[in-house]
């Protein structure tokens, strides 16, 4: 919208490097611990799925099925990670940083896709109950419950990153999950009830779903460039509308631009003219240090254009 009024650009674009106050652009390297979670989830959901099959447990099938999802969860999160350390290209000038938000999304069908997957297999044991081996159930699920929470707490400092986040969320729940596998084949050994596996096959649709709820809400709005819930929209307009010399804030727009990176553009009317490019870093590391926006370009428009016969009114 500045194109027809008299205007420089000054561009504060400050990143690659941390600020005083310890707000770092780029995704914590969480590497090793994507690589140690993979390598325990993969070989317990071999381990759960064949002992579900011996036992006849549709709970610790079921629960297999998701910690499936979730290793292809930890692969598709790792992947955005790397992917979005490369450096731009000539055709991808932001780089691949937004891989992290369409990982964040593919993450959230996967875990819809094993939802219904589970849910189909329940209602069909609810149908036909079929004897389960209590004791099997038990102690496989009391394994995997050393295995998710020994995940989770790799993940445990990256609750920023929507896709660390999500990480930690899954294998925290899956803790819960296999608890409560535990409980209930120790409930069918004391109690015998073939009920009790397909009932807490539904319970664990329902923990994933409601975790599966939030990522899948929060990943959205990601990939449809909504203001980042860490951002207040309204406290930054508020900022640049009341820095010196400026009379209007327009084309305002704050977006991620990767799970952990915002930017931001904005047109400053200043009637009275730019204040030069220390003011454009004041503003930038502003904005940095107390909105968490580190990517910041600034266009400064003046209303009145004046010439060597005079000034006039743009």
């Amino acid at each position: 919208m500045g194109s027809h009024h008299g205007h420089s650009q000054g561009q504060a674009h400050e990143q690659g490097h941390d600020h005083a106050h310890g707000h770092s652009h780029a995704p914590k390297d969480f590497g090793r611990a994507f690589l140690i979670g993979i390598i325990l989830n993969t070989g317990f959901v071999i381990i759960e799925a064949v002992y579900g099959w011996i036992s006849g447990s549709m709970a610790l099938i079921a629960d297999a099925g998701h910690n499936l999802s979730d290793v292809l969860a930890l692969l598709l999160a790792w992947g955005a990670s790397a992917a979005a350390k490369r450096p731009p290209t000539q055709r991808f000038t932001y780089g691949f940083k937004s891989s992290t938000i369409l990982a964040a999304l593919a993450n959230a069908g996967l875990l819809l896709i094993a939802i219904g997957a589970i849910l189909f297999e329940t209602l069909r044991r609810v149908a036909e109950p079929a004897p389960v081996q209590g004791e099997t159930m038990a102690v496989v699920a009391g394994i995997g419950i050393l295995v998710n929470a020994g995940t989770a707490a790799l993940f445990l400092k990256g609750q920023d990153d929507i896709n660390i986040r999500g990480a930690f969320l899954h294998m925290a729940a899956d803790a819960l999950v296999s608890l409560g596998v535990v409980i209930a084949g120790l409930a069918i050994l004391w109690t015998g009830e073939r009920w009790i596996d397909p009932a807490v096959s539904i319970a664990i649709v329902l923990v994933i779903a409601w975790g599966t709820w939030g990522l899948l809400k929060d990943s959205v709005a990601m990939s449809l460039l909504a203001v980042p819930k860490t951002v207040s929209e309204s406290e930054v307009r508020a900022y640049l509308s009341g820095l010196p010399g400026v009379e209007a804030v327009h084309d305002l727009h704050i977006w991620p631009m990767s799970t952990t990176e915002t930017a931001l553009t904005a047109h400053l009317v200043m009637p009275e003219g730019h204040y030069g490019d220390a003011f454009l870093r004041e503003v930038a590391e502003e904005l940095e240090h107390h909105h968490r926006i580190g990517h910041t370009t600034i266009q400064i428009e003046i209303r009145r254009i004046c010439q060597a016969d005079g000034c006039r009114d743009d």
